[in-house]
């Protein structure tokens, strides 16, 4: 073992060496005051909240907030940071990562959080048992790493990628001595031992979630921890209908609500709660990453697998009445998979599926579509229709515009309504013609789970349209070995020219802000939410404050108005460092 850690000490001199500062986050507010609950809405109650198991928003939060990863990322530089790890080590030639674990590093249980512990959660997600889908594609380079010692862990890819790094040090470490004999595929919701900030504290089954804040976790007084998690507790509560959902946040049984509806926006925050200003209406704009939403078309099936069919269909979406009559003309029209990747320098040039039911019937007729004698268009004895699984009644106006339209183009669609675990359960396994798909996206743009033809394949995975495409594929394997953030940005553009002429998706819209309501009682930083962050970033750095609590009291009881709050926010003229 000494000669080992001598050879191990000798090649770090060779090697990129990085220790990360412990510096203070420049957005959290030296105002914050920790103590008190919020409560969140977490959509529908997710089948599982081991985030390597559901990827939904709630088991996102949820899983995040109990488990760390080895390194994390600067709030405004988007560098990597210490968290695990206090400091890292690369290679010269870019393919082992060494990984220096803290010595604080302790899991809630008081045992120290080892190399071991890394392994045995790379072996889990890797473990082809395990229904580890979208999690196993960036690890998939790696090697099974190897123990140095206690302190010390090294990942060795086969090859290079930009992402490795991130990769390596970015998965959420598990304690391999609460799972190591359990069957990994129903730890669902028994997470004793954690090494985060907050701890599971209850769950009730279809209904709420609580977090508690953990008094004793290893980083609560390292200097990029203070002013952040400020809340004692954190409550997800369950609605399967958003409105429904909505009508409780109004109640104040929920303390936050993201607006992803524009008639909501617009038309149902005009009472004396709003006008009162006891709940905030509030825009704002920062450097959030533009994803993108869409209907996607399964690719695998009939009549899917026709390109001239997928154009057809978007070109049957009228998206310009639907965002203006349904929309309040909130919303742009997505042209792309990348959005954010266009600017005046890079103008994008992507071919836009306008509204033009004549040349989707000049491309169903191109590809072999002829109406029968009831009117629907038939190709070798059979008609064209399809079923649209749905997750819920929440697009339910904009379907039935889509619905005529199709039926006057001669095609029949069927909604088929399912709650989220039934849509989730049916999109695992590839199980649908049509359906929504919404996209969050990331600040460095990685195409290969989406677009990967190998990826069409894994079940569980994002490529849900079964897109395949051997010019993306070389593009994809030519930007892996490319650390210039420019000129991997170039190469998606490429790829997205490509599957914008393809169609897998029916593109539809999207905003650059994020529309949150919130009772106004919470103290926030000056940018409200972070440079990069969506509503996700209030559980980081709001608070709630004594004072505007109990001057919301006096103002409800005395049907008084409270200081009106900015509507519109931009980070950019908020920042400070």
């Amino acid at each position: 073992m000494r000669k080992t850690i001598i050879t191990f000490l000798s090649a770090i001199l060779i090697a990129m060496s990085i220790k990360a500062q412990d510096n203070f986050d420049p957005i959290a507010s030296d105002y914050a005051i920790p103590g008190g609950n919020i409560n969140l809405f977490g959509g529908q109650f997710p089948k599982s909240f081991n985030y390597y198991l559901e990827t939904s928003y709630t088991a996102s939060e949820v899983f995040g907030l109990l488990y760390e990863s080895l390194i994390g990322m600067d709030p405004i530089t988007s560098k990597y940071t210490a968290n695990i790890a206090k400091s890292w080590t690369i290679s010269e030639d870019k393919k082992t990562f060494t990984f220096e674990i803290d010595s604080n590093a302790k899991w809630s249980d008081g045992k120290p959080i080892t190399a071991e512990d890394i392994v045995w959660t790379f072996n889990a997600i890797m473990n082809p048992t395990n229904l580890t889908g979208p999690h196993k594609i960036s690890l998939a380079v790696f090697k099974e790493p190897e123990i140095i010692s206690n302190k010390f862990v090294r990942f060795t890819a086969d090859s290079i990628h930009w992402r490795n790094l991130g990769a390596a040090g970015g998965f959420q470490i598990l304690p391999k001595h609460a799972f190591k004999n359990k069957i990994f595929n129903e730890q669902n919701t028994q997470f004793p031992v954690v090494s985060g900030p907050y701890k599971l504290d209850e769950i009730k089954s279809g209904t709420l979630t609580r977090l508690k804040r953990r008094n004793n976790w290893w980083q609560q007084d390292y200097n990029r921890n203070q002013n952040i998690y400020n809340f004692d507790t954190i409550t997800f509560r369950y609605y399967s209908d958003r409105m429904n959902a909505f009508e409780e946040f109004k109640k104040g049984t929920m303390d936050i609500f993201p607006v992803y509806t524009s008639r909501l926006w617009m038309k149902e925050t005009d009472d004396d709660k709003f006008i009162k200003n006891w709940i905030v209406k509030q825009k704002i704009t920062n450097h959030k990453p533009v994803g993108f939403q869409g209907f996607a078309m399964n690719m695998r099936r009939e009549p899917f697998k026709d390109p001239k069919v997928r154009k057809a269909l978007a070109h049957l979406v009228n998206r310009e009445h639907m965002n203006k009559t349904l929309a309040y003309n909130q919303y742009f029209l997505h042209k792309s998979y990348y959005e954010d990747l266009y600017t005046d320098e890079f103008p994008c040039n992507n071919p836009n599926y306008e509204y033009n039911p004549a040349k989707a019937k000049k491309l169903l007729k191109e590809a072999g579509w002829k109406p029968n004698s009831n009117g629907i268009l038939e190709k070798n004895g059979k008609e064209f229709t399809f079923k649209y699984l749905a997750r819920g009644p929440g697009f339910d106006k904009y379907l039935a515009i889509y619905t005529e339209d199709l039926a006057a183009a001669g095609i029949k669609m069927e909604v088929d309504n399912k709650d989220w675990a039934a849509w989730m359960k049916d999109m695992d396994g590839f199980n649908f013609d049509m359906t929504t798909a919404a996209y969050g996206a990331g600040i460095f743009k990685d195409p290969e789970s989406m677009w990967l033809s190998e990826e069409a394949d894994r079940k569980s995975g994002n490529n849900i349209t079964g897109f395949k495409n051997e010019k993306v594929d070389k593009l994809i394997e030519k930007q892996k070995s490319i650390f210039d953030v420019d000129e991997r940005n170039a190469i998606c553009r490429e790829i997205d020219g490509i599957l914008t002429e393809s169609c897998p998706y029916v593109l539809l819209w999207n905003i650059q802000s994020t529309r949150l309501l919130y009772w106004n009682k919470f103290g926030r930083p000056d940018t409200i939410l972070s440079k990069f962050g969506n509503e996700s970033s209030v559980l980081s750095y709001w608070w709630l404050d004594p004072d505007l609590n109990a001057e919301l009291k006096d103002a409800i009881e005395a049907d008084d108005s409270l200081i009106e709050e900015p509507e519109k926010v931009f980070f950019d003229e908020n920042f400070k460092e």
